[in-house]
This record gives C-alpha cells, structure tokens and sequence, in this order.
C-alpha cells in the first residue's frame, strides 16, 4: 500500500452501502444507545447533515470539509448548522445552533483528493451554550491507534439518518503519511464521524472520517490523527479565530425523508 489511494469524499461521491456485511448495530433506543448520546447529528444550512461529536460540554468534533458549501466553495455561516445530540426517531436530547467553529489552518477545501486534504480534514464547533445533560456526555480523545488495532465507528448515513449505527469492531489496516485507513463501514452522511478507540473498556476517540476509498475491491474509511490536529484548533479558538455567525439562527428544523420546507429535504454536498 505504498501508493496514495484513490478516494472519494463521502459527501461528494456516495457509493452504496454494504451494512449487512459489516457488523452494523442500529442505536435506535435509548437502551441501546445510552452510551453513544454524544454522537449527534449535523445539520447544515437546512440542506442535509454530517456526524459530530461532543468532546467538551461545548465543543463538537467533526470533518473541515463538512463546514463548506459544494457549489460555492465558501465556508457555511455557523448560525446555518445545529447540533442534535443523541439523535433518533425525530427527537434529540439536546438540541444546540453554532456561535463559532473553526477548521485546520492548512486543510484546502478546493484541493484534490490527497494524503494532506484528509490528514486536514478536521474541525470543531463551539456551540451557542454548554450541553449539561447527565445523559449526554463528552467524549474523551486518545492517541492515534497503531496498525491492527481495533477500532469503532458510530455514525449517521444515507440509509440511517434517523438513528445512528454502530460498528465496534473494524481495525486500523494502515498509518499512511498522517492518514488512518480502516475497514470500517461508512456511507453517505458518516462524514465527521468519530472513529473510537476501546483500550481499558473506555472508548476515546482517536479519528474522525474524512473519506472512503477502496484498496483491492474492498471499500475503507480514511481518517486523520488527531493530536497535533485539537491542540492547534484549540489554539485558534482561544485565539479567537474562526467564522463566527453574525445574525441569530433562523433555521427550520428538517426531518430527512419527511415532509419537504421550503428548500426541500436533501443531503448535504459540501
């Protein structure tokens, strides 16, 4: 694998899923899903939504490249993206808009497909007020997980945008040049997505997903390291940096493949 692989943004080129082979658990209940409430869905400008999730009361982790319209190339206004944790069957458990977020200094939405773009692809949301909820809890971070080790992924998709999905094991095939490349399963709408770690029975995240790709016929999730990534994205925010809304949110709140706004009800293309 000494080559670049050739990926596909998720959010640009879906390609269909392949759940029943990859170990996916719907967290359609709250009992099934009390651990995961921290995983949220995005969503942007009223338009579709990608995946986050909280690792401060006030910061959401996710992909840079989810924060930029597709047609235009220009950032979307933060008042324009909500956060709904813990998302499922039409109800959050704690519904937050934007004030501000900020993406890595060197990730280049109109750069092609490469090793940087998606060892870039990472940004945090500051929300518009703290989530205190016992039962929506932050994510701890941990360090980038070495080849062959297991890993998770909880995601929203294409095909379960109501309630997210969970794959606990999936591994790390390959470290190349600051970029993950795991067999783990992601679609459409799983940009951003944590990728999570299980050492001492404790899940911390260790990557978000950033792209799919495909290594001899069989589909992958490319992701970034985070370490050096949240301590410069922590640097800007208290720096003051980022894109911050300047109006008060004015955004409908949409229900995928439900009744249609005004814009209509499609998913995102950053």
């Amino acid at each position: 694998m000494r080559h670049w692989i050739r990926a596909a943004l998720l959010a640009i080129w879906p390609m269909a899923a392949m759940a029943g082979d990859s170990g996916l658990k719907s967290l359609d209940t709250i009992d099934a899903g009390r651990d995961w409430m921290g995983v949220g869905r995005l969503d942007i400008d009223g338009t579709g939504f990608c995946t986050g999730a909280l690792i401060t009361p006030e910061l959401v982790l996710t992909a840079a490249h989810c924060l930029f319209d597709k047609t235009t190339g220009e950032r979307i206004d933060p008042a324009r993206i909500e956060f709904l944790a813990g998302w499922r069957r039409g109800a959050a458990s704690a519904y937050r808009f934007v004030r501000r977020a900020v993406v890595h200094p060197d990730y280049d939405y109109r750069g092609a497909t490469s090793p940087a773009r998606v060892r870039n692809d990472v940004a945090l949301l500051e929300l518009q007020r703290p989530i205190r909820n016992t039962t929506v809890l932050p994510f701890e971070t941990g360090v980038r997980p070495g080849r062959g080790q297991d890993v998770g992924v909880v995601s929203y998709a294409r095909d379960r945008a109501e309630a997210p999905s969970l794959q606990e094991v999936c591994s790390v095939m390959a470290r190349q040049q600051g970029v993950l490349v795991m067999s783990c399963d992601v679609d459409f709408g799983s940009s951003g997505a944590p990728i999570f770690s299980f050492e001492g029975g404790v899940p911390r995240i260790v990557s978000v997903v950033s792209a799919k790709a495909e290594v001899d016929g069989s589909r992958v999730a490319l992701g970034a390291a985070l370490e050096e990534s949240l301590e410069l994205l922590r640097g800007e925010l208290e720096a003051g940096r980022g894109f911050a809304q300047h109006e008060a949110p004015r955004m409908q709140r949409i229900i995928v493949g439900g009744p249609r706004n005004d814009t209509g009800a499609k998913f995102v293309k950053p």
